[in-house]
């Protein structure tokens, strides 16, 4: 359902692509605390919750109210109900890539600031496809959006730093709370893996080729793939350690 209604988002228009939106953030978040519930247990998708969601939307509402930490910015109203200004399908985003990217740096980096610095990039650089395609559709904007990153005006690189500061902050708070991480031939965590990299090459062709948004492709293939491209490796190796042991078996 996920993977379906990204696809029809570059087919739609106005509010039907509004609603659409709001309704892929839903099926992420489902999917996402879903899997931390089934993978890891009540205790690490409640933690989950109240980290990234709770996390989420306050620091959505310090942000609107302040300018801290993104930058000065306003939601349309476009995208249902909001909270303190936030709409309440937001904090809800934070949380569908705040998973995978946890997941990631844990199959990746070892325990410790390498995992949460992974992490926190892992996330972060989903941005880098987010806001200029939000942007574009007018779902929220800037006061000021200078300086902005080469070919990418609308969005000002404060926002950038914000989304990487929380990441970090998002990613420290997950460590200890996120429950234990699974062997690598374990394959529960293989659903958010590939949640990732569908995400990551997604979002390259659709900014490339259906959104009128190459800048925005570019930045963003290059900032995901600092997690996407190891991981897809990391896999890759995975199924050719496999290989042997099904053939003997």
């Amino acid at each position: 359902m996920l993977v379906l209604a990204q696809i029809c988002y570059p087919l739609t228009a106005g509010a039907t692509r509004a609603r659409l939106t709001v309704a892929t953030v839903l099926l992420g978040y489902v999917l996402s605390v879903g899997h931390a519930l089934l993978a890891r247990g009540v205790r690490p998708a409640g933690a989950l919750v109240a980290v990234a969601t709770g996390g989420g939307f306050a620091i959505e509402a310090l942000g609107v109210a302040t300018g801290f930490p993104f930058g000065g910015y306003d939601y349309s109203g476009e995208l249902g109900p909001k909270l303190a200004g936030v709409p309440l399908v937001i904090p809800l985003a934070w949380t569908w890539m705040a998973w995978p990217a946890w997941l990631v740096a844990a199959r990746l980096a070892p325990p410790g600031p390498h995992r949460v610095a992974l992490a926190a990039v892992g996330l972060a650089a989903w941005d880098l496809f987010l806001d200029p395609q939000m942007v574009a559709e007018g779902y929220w904007a800037w006061r000021d959006a200078t300086p902005a990153l080469p070919g990418l005006p609308g969005v000002p690189v404060s926002n950038y730093l914000g989304w990487l500061l929380f990441a970090v902050l998002l990613a420290a708070a997950l460590r200890p709370l996120a429950g234990p991480t699974v062997d690598r031939a374990d394959g529960r965590d293989t659903p958010m893996f590939a949640l990732y990299l569908w995400t990551y090459a997604s979002s390259v062709l659709a900014h490339a080729v259906f959104l009128d948004l190459p800048a925005s492709a570019a930045w963003g293939a290059a900032g995901m793939a600092v997690a996407a491209v190891p991981l897809a490796l990391s896999l890759g190796r995975g199924r050719q350690r496999r290989r042997p042991a099904d053939a003997t078996a």
